[in-house]
């Protein structure tokens, strides 16, 4: 039986997970629409406290955090807003995206090589299957590793 391959292993990239220190993080989508009310998530709180330790371990390592977030919530509502246990301090970046992938129509690539992003991005946030997964997608595309 042939031993089965993944896209990393065709293209040469190797499957260990990068350190947090030689990354980028990005966060997608932590708004408070995924708490309540129509679009709430079940699970929403559990992923929201981890994506908040995340963030504190990527700002105690000192690297680059960019936020992002859905424009379709209004992002300068309540509801549309950044949670507050991920919001970003002053001086990190916040993208606003109007489809899925967050690179496309917007200036994340910019936005990450002004920064000094390397290859390697850390991504996390709600809605995995659509935001998080066309993002991966995208910074794929453009010759990052992103890790999800």
């Amino acid at each position: 039986m042939p031993v089965s391959t993944t896209l990393r292993d065709v293209i040469g990239l190797d499957n260990a997970l990068p350190r947090l220190a030689d990354t980028t993080l990005v966060l997608i989508d932590f708004q408070n629409t995924y708490r309540t009310g129509v679009m709430a998530l079940e699970g929403a709180e559990e992923a929201l406290a981890a994506g908040a330790r995340l963030l504190a371990a990527a700002r105690a390592a000192g690297i680059p955090v960019v936020h992002v977030a859905d424009a379709g919530y209004d992002v300068d509502s309540e509801l549309g807003a950044i949670s507050p246990e991920v919001a970003p301090l002053e001086g990190e970046p916040v993208v606003v995206k109007g489809v899925p992938d967050a690179f496309h129509g917007t200036d994340l690539e910019k936005t990450l090589r002004e920064l000094g992003a390397g290859q390697d991005l850390v991504l996390a946030g709600f809605m995995t299957h659509m935001c998080v997964a066309f993002t991966a997608q995208g910074a794929f595309n453009r010759g990052f590793r992103p890790t999800v």
